[in-house]
């Protein structure tokens, strides 16, 4: 059954994933942070918070928000669900949150896995929840939303470069090595990209959502090591549509630099802009599908 939105009453929040106890804070750290401190005056509940590692949640987190076994998290009754973790638990979890709330998901590099986007399609279009997909560092959605359903988004390109320390890699690029200041670690569709580098492909993987038509396979990814990046993160997006009547064809190219602590995976204004995802899906009506917000 579809979760309803009743007027005056808290949605209740989960949040799956808090990382470790440093800083700078982690996405779910500063989640819940803002959840205990605004939360009730924003008519939202927090009702648990899971971690792979429950230590970690020790001493921070109010033991009686501490979930031990996501198994269980019907027993919270949430209206959402908000994963911060890794891709994986989208994989292992998804279909079953996706039976008792809405999900609102902070690793879209999961979806680049056919079979994982299909099981949380039919997960969603069985039980009537949403699986809502935060934008984070993508500028620009709706615009490239709007061009791609109009028909006339031609090409989608989106590079992102830090310094190494900011990757977490795996498979053949976990051994990849920068040839000098600025090094290209990967160039090609955005569906390759996601399992080798599924923390630092999100960016990517948002525009592949927000562009359909072109999808996982024709939006292309490009990650950058780049030594001089050591406090940023630098996205750039560039676009093409269709040509005018001079023949030249409309282009868009947005730079965007996100400060970010050195070694740090997320950039400090992509933290701000999950919440305000956050905040927007939950005035939302729960409805099949997959949406950015």
């Amino acid at each position: 059954m579809a979760t309803s939105m009743v007027p005056g009453v808290p949605q209740k929040v989960g949040v799956v994933g808090y990382g470790r106890l440093a800083l700078p804070l982690s996405a779910g750290q500063s989640l819940v942070s803002r959840l205990l401190a605004q939360g009730s005056e924003l008519g939202l509940e927090l009702v648990f918070v899971w971690n792979r590692d429950p230590g970690r949640m020790a001493g921070s987190v109010p033991p009686a928000l501490q979930l031990q076994d996501l198994t269980t998290l019907e027993e919270r009754h949430p209206d959402i669900v908000v994963e911060v973790a890794h891709p994986k638990l989208i994989q292992e979890y998804g279909v079953q949150i996706l039976r008792h709330a809405n999900l609102l998901v902070g690793s879209p590099s999961a979806l680049a896995d056919q079979t994982t986007e299909q099981q949380l399609l039919e997960a969603s279009n069985h039980w009537g929840h949403t699986v809502f997909v935060a934008r984070g560092a993508l500028w620009g959605t709706e615009d490239i939303s709007r061009l791609d359903a109009a028909g006339g988004l031609q090409s989608l390109r989106v590079t992102m470069a830090t310094h190494p320390d900011g990757f977490r890699l795996e498979g053949r690029l976990a051994a990849a090595q920068s040839s000098g200041a600025r090094t290209v670690l990967y160039e090609g569709p955005v569906r390759g990209l996601c399992p080798l580098a599924p923390r630092n492909s999100n960016t990517m993987a948002a525009a592949a959502l927000a562009a359909p038509s072109l999808g996982f396979d024709r939006v292309v990814a490009v990650l950058v090591a780049d030594l001089s990046l050591n406090d940023m993160h630098v996205v750039d997006v560039e676009l093409t549509g269709p040509p005018g009547p001079t023949g030249s064809s409309f282009a868009v190219h947005t730079h965007r630099e996100n400060p970010a602590q050195p070694g740090a995976v997320t950039g400090s204004a992509t933290v701000t802009a999950f919440w305000h995802s956050l905040l927007g899906c939950c005035q939302l009506p729960s409805r099949p599908g997959i949406r950015l917000c």
